[in-house]
């Protein structure tokens, strides 16, 4: 066995990100994933492009990096809804299969034969997941939803971004599709959990996955501060809102982050900075005061920080074991030697050319080693692989039958 659910099948009705990005997480703990497409078009991000991945040739391909980013470790087979011998395809896959992801409209696959309770007829201890914008009840269920529109309504855009009225101020959307990141992520501990409870009552379940349930779960001590306080979280661009000094300051060749977490973090800090008599300054001391008197102290760090060079206080601060770092481009994250050693980028082999980067899962087991050699699939790659499988899954039960 490779990884630690290489016992479990999972049928990817999904497309776009969020429950990609779980089937992905699944595939890379080993089970068995098949992408369900549509025939001839397949998921929607396979034209998200440019980029695109390029040949052996240096041309083009039909592979986006967006795509390529959320669905290694699967099969693709290719499906024509409009067909009923495909939609019996489908349901043969789901009559063999622990887990159902997808992110239809609700009731579009209740259309099809292909909802819940039509597959739970098939098998009773499917675990069937339904990924969606708003959730399968509620006014909004129908409606469609993209990251970029759920960050707004969540609430997180009123949270990031610079203070309004400093230069570059207003409400910012995170870099990466984060709601659908979480999303997936939830849907992968909900399917998990479903399978743990499953190997106790034998009973499947449905879960219903809202995204913008999951980014209101996402506003987290941001929520908590304003449910306990009744005031408004408001944008302060990199400054943390509890905890300080916590912020992007300037050096004399660049930035750096600081991230003091606690009062003897502080200490070690005003040390470093050669100002010692900051830790026991009594608008400084704790971090209530230093929350409450940050206009005083902010330009301080910012004046000394200025007189030297990145390399210095990365150098000064890391020997005093104050959290801080810099601000890397993504092409540093990628030479920084601890990403490196943990082998967060890899390279796979892929039928379009000699070698496809891919961004590994960050997690690590002791016991069940997860491997990474499955490349995204190409539109269709497996249908015929698939097909063959399931024909002989009927003959082994016919035969069992005539036994």
């Amino acid at each position: 066995m490779s990884g630690p659910l290489s016992h479990i099948k999972v049928l990817d009705l999904s497309r776009i990100m969020a429950g990609p990005w779980a089937g992905q997480i699944l595939a890379d703990l080993g089970a068995d994933v098949i992408k369900v497409e549509r025939k001839g078009a397949g998921d929607d991000t396979r034209k998200w492009g440019p980029p695109y991945l390029k040949d052996k040739d240096g041309a083009d391909t039909a592979e986006s990096g967006y795509y390529l980013s959320v669905n290694r470790g699967k099969r693709s087979i290719e499906i024509d809804f409009s067909s009923e011998s495909d939609l019996q395809t489908v349901r043969a896959l789901a009559a063999r299969s622990d887990i159902v992801l997808e992110n239809f409209k609700v009731g579009t696959l209740d259309r099809y034969g292909l909802g819940y309770e039509d597959l739970k007829a098939l098998n009773p201890g499917l675990i069937y997941c339904s990924i969606t914008g708003f959730g399968t009840t509620g006014p909004r269920k129908g409606q469609v939803a993209y990251d970029f529109m759920i960050q707004a309504m969540g609430g997180l855009m009123s949270v990031t971004g610079e203070r309004d009225e400093l230069p570059g101020g207003g409400p910012q959307k995170i870099g990466v599709p984060m709601v659908d990141i979480m999303t997936g992520m939830y849907s992968t501990i909900a399917v998990t959990a479903a399978l743990a409870r499953r190997a106790e009552t034998g009973e499947g379940d449905w879960i219903d996955i809202g995204m913008l349930d999951v980014s209101v779960a996402m506003l987290a001590n941001q929520a908590m501060n304003h449910l306990v306080s009744g005031e408004t979280p408001t944008r302060k661009g990199n400054k943390h809102p509890n905890i300080q000094p916590q912020d992007v300051f300037a050096v004399a060749d660049g930035h750096i982050v600081l991230a003091v977490g606690n009062d003897e973090q502080f200490r070690r800090l005003a040390g470093a900075m050669g100002m010692p008599e900051l830790a026991d300054d009594p608008r400084f001391a704790t971090n209530v005061e230093r929350v409450r008197n940050l206009d005083v102290l902010h330009p301080l760090i910012t004046k000394v920080f200025a007189q030297n060079s990145l390399d210095h206080w990365i150098e000064t601060l890391g020997t005093a074991d104050v959290p801080c770092g810099p601000i890397n481009t993504i092409p540093r994250v990628f030479a920084d030697k601890q990403v490196q050693h943990r082998e967060m980028l890899r390279h796979i082999k892929h039928p379009l050319t000699d070698e496809l980067p891919q961004v590994v899962s960050p997690m690590r087991f002791a016991n069940a080693n997860l491997s990474f050699d499955r490349p995204p699939p190409l539109l269709g790659e497996h249908t015929e692989e698939v097909l063959a499988e399931i024909r002989a899954q009927k003959n082994d039960e016919q035969d069992g039958t005539h036994e």
